[in-house]
């Protein structure tokens, strides 16, 4: 069952600067929301379209990490309406995310669709699943077509979750995206040539 993202993003220090800025009594009303207990169709189909996603893990020394996470258009895998998990495909050997797992599996993602400047935030607890202890779940997390070399699997248990504004998101397009745009308007000019022409 997930919390309400509010209530473990807003410590105390947190709100105590709200305080100060004149945001708190907007933030107090948001925290006493009603919120969703699951990801909901809106939330799986959104993590479902992503092609990356940013994921912060805390170091034993105190420090946190951001680490941008690539692949295919839906290599994070819904597994439930609480549970996340994707495949570790061998990289450049640091181990930096998957090291502060092992001490701390408290992470945070955040996945952006620039194209309609959307964004969505979770919180979450990471388990590492070496791929010798479970092949029924690399089987439901394999990515089939695309290639890359195995490590290891992760599971996220979902936490909480919030959508963001779109405010300062600039958009952007992916290549993919951009061919959608440019063949509709290539097949209009056929159409006009054709008419031009007749």
């Amino acid at each position: 069952m997930t919390q309400n993202y509010p209530s473990l993003a807003f410590t105390y220090s947190v709100k105590k600067m709200q305080e100060q800025a004149g945001s708190r009594a907007v933030y107090a009303r948001m925290e006493k929301r009603l919120y969703a207990d699951v990801m909901r169709e809106n939330e799986m189909e959104f993590i479902k379209e992503r092609d990356n996603f940013y994921i912060a893990s805390i170091g034993e020394n105190g420090y946190p990490y951001i680490q941008h996470r690539g692949g295919p258009r839906g290599f994070l895998k819904v597994l439930d309406a609480w549970h996340l998990g994707f495949i570790d495909f061998v990289g450049n050997a640091q181990y930096i995310t998957m090291g502060n797992i092992v001490t701390h599996p408290h992470v945070s993602l955040i996945m952006v669709d620039y194209a309609s400047r959307t964004r969505l935030k979770i919180y979450a607890r990471a388990s590492i699943v070496e791929l010798s202890d479970d092949m029924e779940l690399y089987k439901s997390l394999d990515l089939n077509d695309y290639d890359f070399k195995p490590e290891r699997m992760v599971v996220l248990e979902v936490d909480a979750f919030d959508w963001n504004c779109p405010q300062h998101i600039t958009p952007r397009y992916t290549l993919e995206e951009i061919d959608t745009i440019i063949q509709a308007q290539s097949a209009y000019i056929t159409q006009l040539e054709t008419e031009l022409a007749k």
